[in-house]
């Protein structure tokens, strides 16, 4: 689009339908000639993983109330085709971010003007609550307003459908149809307030109790003697998982005070993204003052956690998120398998670029790990299309979510929170730790280990490098990677597996998806994915080597870390 194009296009916005604040914030963008202005209009906010989501701001790439309003006028005209015999019924929800509770009110509006039944929360709540409600409700659909763990001047917009998960094909490209047919003036703004419900504490109690149901043993013993550090990072969270650590029979649980109010400039970190160390460090220096047993934070909408626990020399150490996976998934099935649950239907949930220790714990235990790309849409688009045929038991990504059960079609930090609890009474009550746990997993099925390296690229020369990178690597692909021959390349673009070594091609049973994943002999292998709602590249590297005791973990984990930094030496990251 050229400037000529962008500037038309802006003009748009100086006149009716928008508000007089809205054209004044363009309109002094015209007049300045800001370089603002491209990136304000050169692309349409779209669909990614995780729905729509970028800065707030006006214009067709900003998040506001008329991109908001016109995705909601496309997801209403979808809504009243597709259930034709029936008045539609949605689910509302929002986190702490700046704007969130305007924004669902305003979606709210749009949807009761279509003549749309409205369950709106009456105040923030976790992601995962929303995801439950849509089902307890019977709602054909459900919103929420969050940017998960993005920058302060982020929000977002997720879209879900009657099972509780978020939409998947061919419904999000029928949706985006019928949102690219909604011109800005169509948006009917003029809400039906008798068919908007407020909705809070009836929902509440059955999230938690069902949370408590899925995640926790019916013995409590033990659990009062659990020294639980928890920070909500300044977001939702704080509305329920303590409700649910309670419930549970946890009590002693100590909040990160300076974190506990919701704020959306999130003033005590630098990002409220549990990924991150520095998110949980005000958490770890208070379990290390008061000599906690395990940390536990939540991103700003309470579907990621970031869990410390303390390794063999009592010092406080950050799981990552494959290791986190690996934990909660092998308690999981060790229940089923203990509850004699488990016989040869049942299935746990992976992604693509998720560690492939996971296949390796659920075949010890007989059961079939399902393997799809990223995000928990697919999990979910799993368990629906299991039904009747196949029991979900758990599972999750590599980037802080889990799922416990499918009483939640999303990653879950309540009911993950409660597990990763459990795990650690009872290896606590047994003299042992959740560390050690994970070292005898390593012992049995290999150490593991992986890292991500993000690289940000913003605006309209940032997409363009990023989409150079994926190029070159696709078509151009690497054949050694540390000294291994690379002998496959999957490639989720093309739907193609290409065996690099014979020449030899066979398809991908997946859905379309720009990634690229580079697999050697030895079984090391590296992912290249663009962020679907951020300007980044994030690139996957997973590693292993057999452990044949525990004491030599430090020393093999150090050779395997060595080994990621010189394979990322060699991609020039």
């Amino acid at each position: 689009m050229n400037s000529n194009e962008i500037i038309n296009k802006a003009k748009l916005w100086i006149k009716a339908p928008f508000d007089q604040a809205t054209q004044n914030e363009i309109q002094e963008l015209l007049n300045s000639g800001s370089k603002e202005l491209t990136d304000r209009f050169y692309k349409n906010l779209e669909f990614g993983t995780g729905g729509m989501r970028g800065t707030m701001g006006a214009g067709t790439n900003r998040i506001n109330k008329y991109t908001l309003g016109k995705n909601t006028q496309g997801l209403s005209n979808y809504l009243l085709k597709t259930f034709s015999g029936k008045q539609p019924k949605v689910a509302i929800a929002y986190d702490c971010r700046h704007n969130s509770k305007t924004f669902a009110k305003s979606v709210a509006d749009v949807f009761s003007a279509n003549n749309i039944i409205v369950y709106l929360f009456e105040d923030l709540r976790a992601t995962p609550e929303l995801s439950y409600a849509v089902r307890a409700l019977q709602c054909d659909a459900g919103i929420v307003l969050t940017a998960s763990h993005n920058p302060p001047e982020y929000n977002g917009y997720k879209v879900y459908f009657n099972d509780g998960g978020q939409i998947i094909p061919p419904q999000d490209g029928e949706i985006v149809d019928e949102i690219n047919e909604v011109q800005f003036e169509d948006i009917n703004f003029k809400a039906r307030e008798e068919l908007i419900e407020i909705i809070g504490e009836e929902i509440d109690a059955k999230f938690a109790e069902e949370a408590v149901e899925n995640a926790a043993s019916k013995d409590t013993k033990g659990r009062d003697n659990l020294k639980i550090v928890f920070t909500s990072l300044h977001g939702t969270s704080i509305t329920m998982v303590p409700r649910a650590l309670e419930l549970a029979g946890f009590t002693d649980v100590h909040i990160v005070e300076e974190q506990r109010e919701p704020n959306g400039d999130f003033p005590t970190v630098e990002s409220p993204n549990p990924e991150e160390p520095a998110a949980l460090k005000m958490a770890t220096d208070l379990a290390d003052q008061i000599g906690a047993d395990i940390v536990i934070g939540t991103d700003p909408d309470c579907d990621r956690l970031g869990i410390a626990v303390r390794d063999l020399d009592n010092k406080l150490v950050l799981l990552n998120g494959n290791q986190t996976f690996a934990v909660l998934v092998d308690a999981l099935l060790k229940k089923w398998q203990e509850e004699g649950r488990i016989n040869g239907k049942q299935f746990v949930g992976s992604t693509i670029v998720s560690t492939p220790m996971i296949q390796k714990i659920a075949t010890s235990y007989g059961v079939n790990t399902k393997i799809g790309l990223t995000g928990f849409k697919w999990i979910a688009k799993m368990i629906r299309e299991a039904e009747g045929k196949e029991e979900f038991i758990g599972g999750g990504e590599e980037s802080f979510g889990f799922m416990v059960g499918d009483f939640v079609r999303d990653k879950d930090a309540v009911s993950s929170t409660l597990l990763a609890c459990e795990i650690a009474t009872q290896a606590k009550s047994m003299g042992s730790s959740v560390y050690a746990e994970l070292l005898q997993l390593y012992k049995k099925h290999g150490f593991y280990k992986e890292h991500l390296i993000s690289v940000v690229k913003k605006g309209v020369e940032g997409a363009n490098e990023i989409q150079q990178m994926m190029s070159d690597m696709r078509n151009s692909p690497v054949t050694e990677i540390h000294g291994e021959k690379v002998n496959f390349l999957f490639d989720y673009q093309t739907s193609v597996s290409k065996n690099l070594l014979t020449g030899e091609e066979s398809e991908i049973d997946l859905p379309k998806s720009n990634v690229l994943i580079y697999q050697t002999v030895e079984g090391t292998r590296m992912a290249a994915r663009p962020s679907g709602t951020e300007p980044k590249i994030k690139f996957y590297f997973s590693v292993h080597r057999p452990l044949e005791s525990i004491g030599n973990a430090k020393q093999v984990e150090e050779l395997l870390d060595q080994k990621i930094q010189e394979i990322i030496k060699e991609f020039k990251l």
